[in-house]
């Protein structure tokens, strides 16, 4: 059985990087919280190096903030005062793995709040743009995504 199993685990683990993809960390985090968000970018595009990630912020963030990354360029997309979308322009090699971090000001309202990215290999983009409909799970290429959840005194700090 063993002998069976370990070739059938390899050829899972060589036939699915695709499936791998951008991730958001913490996947969850309190409502109002000022809070990090680090986006992985966990391989390139086939064996070609990342050389640029976009990251599409939802509407309901009150702020957001990019922390810069040395050696790469930072541009911050805005419609009026409200910041959309932030893009890094650089080089990951593929082989590497590395985290894109924002600061944000999460909406009061528990829920969801999906992050669109598009990461960029050369000429190549690999869209992880996918938002899954209600109770659909297991998407192509999803976003990333952050679960706002409830606060303890969530009822007390709208009084405040």
């Amino acid at each position: 059985m063993r002998k069976t199993f370990l070739p059938a685990l390899a050829t899972l683990a060589i036939s699915t990087p695709a499936a791998a993809h951008i991730v958001a960390d913490p996947g969850k985090a309190p409502a109002g919280a000022y809070q990090v968000v680090r986006f992985r970018v966990g391989h390139g595009c086939g064996k070609a190096a990342t050389t640029g990630l976009r990251i599409e912020l939802p509407p309901q963030l009150a702020s957001a903030r990019p922390q810069p990354k040395p050696g790469w360029r930072l541009t911050i997309e805005r419609d009026g005062e409200r910041v959309v979308a932030i893009v890094w322009a650089g080089e990951l090699p593929d082989e590497q793995f590395d985290d894109f971090a924002i600061l944000a000001k999460l909406p009061a309202e528990p829920g969801p709040l999906y992050f669109p990215a598009v990461q960029t290999c050369g000429g190549e983009e690999q869209q992880w743009t996918a938002i899954p409909e209600a109770g659909e799970t297991g998407v192509s290429h999803p976003a990333p995504v952050l679960v706002v959840t409830p606060t303890d005194g969530q009822a007390e700090s709208h009084h405040h």
